[in-house]
Parts: C-alpha cells; structure tokens; sequence
C-alpha cells in the first residue's frame, strides 16, 4: 500500500523530535520506504530533519538521503560536517550516488571528504567519476559491478564473485573480461549454476552484449537502454576496456529530467530552475521567452497597422483577428509536438520524416477543410457579407496548413543543427505563427474585397 502522508501523522512525528523519543519515531518510520522517509524530510524543517535523520541506521539513512529533493539535500548536507557526511553516508553509497553527493558539496569541503572516505578505492572511484563531463554515460556510470576473466575455471569465478558481491546491493549481470580488462561478453548465472566447477569461462560465456562508450550522451544511453529492453548497460572507453555500468534506475532519473527540460522549454522556461530558486534565477529563466513573445507581438501590431486602411473599409475583419491568431499558434504546435516526439523516442528514420510530413500535411489539409467549412456556415448564416464569409473561411484554411508545415519543419531544422528540437513547441513557434497567420489573412481579406 502506498504511504500517504496526512497532517496528523506528521503532528505526532513532530511531537516525538521535540522530545527527542528515537524509540517513538523509530515505530513511526520503521515499515516506511526510504523515499517516504524523505518525502516527510522535505515537509520538516532543517533541525527538525535532522532529529529524525540521526536515528536512521547508516544504509538507509544513505537511500534517504538519495531520495531528497536536491534543493533539500544541499540544505540538510550543509548542517553536517565533512567528518558526518564521509562515515555515515558516502561509506554506504555506491560510487556514482557518492560522487553525485559530494558534486553538491562546496570545492574546499569536497576535498575533506574524500580524505575522510576509510575506503580509498571506493575515494578513487568517486574521484574518476567526478572528472566526467555531466550528462556523459562517465558521469552517470556506478564503478560497482561483477567482472570475472574469460580464462578462469568456473570454481574460480565464482570465488571472485563472492568477493565482489560484498560491496553491491544488486546484481544485474557478470561481465566477462580478457586479460586486458577489456569487456567481451557477459555470463548467465543459470549457466554457471549448472556448470560443472572445473569448466572454463571460455566454453560458457555469452559473447553478445550492449555497451556504450565513456563519453555517451545521457540521451542516447537512456534511448539505448528502453529500445533494447536492458536495465544495466556496461561502459567502456575507447578501446573497449570495462569501466563500469548504468543502471536503469539512473535512467529513469535522467528521463524525468529530460522530461522536466523539455516541458520547460515548451513552456517558455529556459535552464533548469525550481520553484524554491530566488526572483532573480526565475525572472532570468521566464524573461527572454515573454521577450520573443513581446517582439511577435509588436510585429503583430506592424502587421494590423499595414492594414488599417483595410480594416476602416472593413471593419468586421478585425472581429476574427484572435480567432486566426489563435487557430495558427495552437495547430503550430500541436504539429510541432508529434515530430518533437518523433524525434525524442528516434522513431523518425528517413522514411519515417516523409511519412510523417505526409501524415502532418494530410491532417492540416482535412482539418482545415472541415474547421474552414463551419467558419464559413458561421459567417454565412450570421453575417451578412458573403465576402467576410470567404475571407475567414479560406485564411483559416491557408493559415492552418502553413502552421502545421512551420511545425514540422521548424523541430527538424533544430534537430539537424543539434538544437534541442523542443524549443519548437514553445512560445518560439506560437508567436510565428500569430504573425504568420494575421500576414495571410489580411493578405486573402486584401485580394478577395478588391476584386
């Protein structure tokens, strides 16, 4: 059952740390998962967290920690000190939780922490992993992993897999190596349970497996990952040597963030920002795009204002104005929208862009038809002017194929200059197509009450 946090669970919770009871608060959290632990963390405040974070034993005060927002982790790592933070959780992370961990930490703190890590090794490993480039499949790999030499009999292998299997949580697969550590296949554990002790790695190793290079776009990796059904991925540097491996709960990590960007930036959000960020980061972030939004505006009124002659003979043109505007902006992006998610999920192959171009262009077509047709009905049955009834009928027409042609175009040109295409479905593409879309119809009402 999924734990709902109510406000008399948390009055109770609160009543235990101010008295400072570790048995009382130890019965309410005990049968909790560790990111209920932290979605209680995140209602507490600071000192009052702490309280409870004190009487968590070290694992799973480490898994609580992991599943803190990280605005509230930042917050609750500055009241520890490096000593705390290196004994009671970077020794009961996995390397690339830790190294995620001390990446928050201010330069001069990072550096005492890992000189109080006892495990040095386990000090190395978060120290190579901090080297990588954020968003690399280095700096999202775990250094944890079961490796075993494809020359070794299968009593020994499992010898040093026993060895291995002491630092991990979980085991997805054994990776099999050659002398030179370089990754060439992986081993089912079946097989190796009903093998005899004395046969070779050699004779029972699979030699078909997936892996990704060091330097890998997070992206591609997560695109690896779901296309190939796979929930850990070794990687490998450039001669192929095995350096770690991804799993898919870090995955899933970075399609929530991936996700949150790009809903951001259809938004009109740039950057990564939080709802807690101060004035000046969220002005900043919003600011640019009602920037672009405020020049389509301004060339909107160039537009209307080219055509005040127009609209004096014929002011019942300027009744349809939102209704054009409107009708460009939102099948714009909706066009935009499907290509972007065809881009996103690589389903657009070279056939698959002229498909879909076909299908968009087939859809704006039947849409425009039959949103045309009932404008027109409108007009004509409301309005006296045949000549307003064409107008509105046939700009809307027009206006709805040049949207959905500007939106699909649009996120395939930014996708080949290696733009984030989903730029397209934000306010970019919507006040383009406003302006367009008063162009066009001002242009048809122009031609159509001249002649």
């Amino acid at each position: 059952m999924q734990f709902e946090l109510t406000k008399e669970y948390l009055e109770i919770l609160l009543h235990a740390i101010e008295r400072s009871d570790e048995h009382a608060l130890l019965e309410l959290v005990n049968e909790l998962h560790p990111a209920d632990i932290a979605e209680i963390m995140d209602e507490l405040e600071p000192d009052e967290a702490l309280v409870l974070y004190k009487v968590l034993d070290g694992h799973r005060a480490a898994d609580v920690l992991m599943h803190l927002e990280d605005d509230s982790r930042i917050e609750f790592l500055a009241q520890l000190t490096p000593k705390e933070i290196a004994e009671q959780f970077i020794d009961n992370l996995d390397s690339d939780d830790a190294a995620d961990m001390i990446s928050m930490l201010p330069e001069g703190q990072k550096e005492e922490v890992l000189s109080l890590i006892d495990d040095r090794q386990q000090a190395r490993d978060i120290v190579e992993l901090l080297h990588y480039e954020e968003g690399t499949a280095g700096a999202l790999m775990a250094k944890e992993l079961i490796r075993v030499n494809v020359n070794w009999t299968v009593s020994t292998a499992v010898k040093e897999m026993r060895k291995q299997a002491e630092q991990m949580d979980h085991i997805y697969t054994v990776y099999v190596v050659d002398d030179n550590d370089v990754l060439i296949g992986r081993l089912q554990v079946k097989k190796l349970l009903l093998t005899t002790v004395r046969s070779k790695i050699a004779d029972i190793y699979d030699s078909t497996i997936k892996s990704v290079n060091v330097d890998e776009d997070q992206e591609e990796i997560a695109s690896m990952m779901e296309k190939y059904d796979l929930v850990a991925l070794p990687v490998v540097d450039e001669i192929g040597r095995l350096l770690g491996r991804i799993t898919i709960d870090d995955v899933v990590d970075v399609i929530k963030e991936e996700a949150e960007k790009d809903y951001a930036l259809a938004s009109g959000i740039s950057g990564s920002v939080e709802s807690t960020d101060s004035v000046f980061v969220l002005t900043r972030a919003r600011l640019p795009w009602l920037l672009i939004g405020l020049l389509g505006g301004i060339f909107g009124a160039r537009v209307i204002e080219f055509y005040e002659g127009d609209l004096q003979l014929y002011p019942e043109m300027a009744f349809f104005i939102p209704l054009i505007a409107a009708m460009a902006g939102n099948v714009g992006v909706q066009s935009s929208a499907i290509i972007v998610q065809g881009l996103a999920n690589n389903s657009m192959g070279l056939t698959g862009i002229w498909s879909k171009l076909r299908k968009e262009f087939t859809v704006a077509l039947l849409n425009g038809a039959v949103l045309a047709i009932l404008i027109f009905a409108y007009n004509y049955f409301f309005n006296d002017s045949i000549e307003l009834a064409l107008t509105v009928s046939l700009a809307l027409f027009c206006v709805i194929l040049v949207a959905a042609l500007f939106g699909t175009f649009v996120p395939l040109l930014l996708d080949k200059y290696e733009i984030d295409p989903a730029l397209a479905t934000g306010p970019f593409i919507t006040t383009v197509n406003d302006v367009l879309g008063l162009f066009i119809y001002f242009i048809i009402g122009h031609i159509l009450y001249i002649a």
